[in-house]
């Protein structure tokens, strides 16, 4: 087939320019090649670079401004601010709390000055999606308890987690009540029998669902980061299995091997 012997110099980005520019130079924010208080080359030097006109520039310094990586107006004087992409440390609050201790996650976010919040949104009885219920080995029918969270970082949306639960372990305990769980529900599996003995995360960078896009807030038709984790405990047996989304631009997951 000819498409199998495409080249990187028949490439075709269908994508608008404005939003390739724009993705250029948010790379380059991101990555501290252009540094916060630095001022943006000017519209006439972007144009030059990028073969564009000033409209399409103006464009992609507006999706950098929403996004709050660049303040300033275009052809004046943009200025790159400093980003605010979190690394988030997932092995750090995944275990179960110490006695008395809230949820990791509120602690960590405590620890580097931030005000965590977390708001749950729905719990309930369901059929999961096809992957979860794989992922716990419910079979095509079998039921979970799904547990649906916000999750926020100084009063702005952070992560949006839809935690399901086998149904055999969840029903009639903490699990299935629609209030927050102390020390959060690694603490409580733990108390129930089911500790977490092993985790298996599959991270993905994944266009936003329409459900995403709104609970994350995201200034533009950004990639959410897509975080699969499946919870197993004694003997392998699958206690929990987990999808969480954040915001590409503002957001990095850290795993240490």
């Amino acid at each position: 087939m000819p498409a199998l012997n495409r080249t990187p110099k028949d490439a075709v980005d269908p994508r608008a320019l404005h939003e390739r520019i724009a993705t250029d130079l948010r790379r380059e924010i991101l990555t501290g090649e252009r540094r916060p208080g630095e001022k943006l080359p000017s519209t006439q030097a972007l144009k030059e670079r990028f073969d564009a006109s000033s409209a399409t520039i103006q464009k992609a310094v507006s999706m950098l401004k929403a996004e709050g990586l660049a303040s300033g107006k275009a052809g004046s004087s943009v200025t790159i601010l400093e980003h605010r992409r979190e690394v988030m440390h997932p092995a750090a609050y995944s275990k179960p709390a110490e006695a008395g201790r809230p949820y990791r996650w509120l602690e960590e976010a405590e620890k580097r000055g931030k005000v965590p919040t977390i708001e749950l949104l729905n719990v309930e009885e369901l059929r999961p999606p096809a992957d979860v219920a794989a992922a716990l080995d419910l079979g095509a029918d079998g039921l979970a308890v799904l547990r649906q969270q916000l999750l926020r970082l100084d009063g702005e949306p952070c992560e949006l987690v839809k935690s399901y639960y086998p149904l055999e372990i969840a029903r009639g305990t903490g699990l299935a009540e629609r209030r927050r769980i102390k020390g959060g529900t690694p603490t409580l599996l733990n108390e129930l029998g089911f500790p977490p003995v092993r985790t298996i995360d599959l991270v993905t960078a994944e266009e936003p669902t329409q459900e995403e896009y709104a609970a994350l807030q995201l200034p533009s038709p950004i990639s959410v980061l897509r975080t699969f984790r499946v919870v197993l405990s004694n003997d392998d047996r699958p206690i929990e299995a987990t999808t969480m989304a954040k915001a590409g631009h503002l957001y990095g997951l850290r795993y240490e091997f």
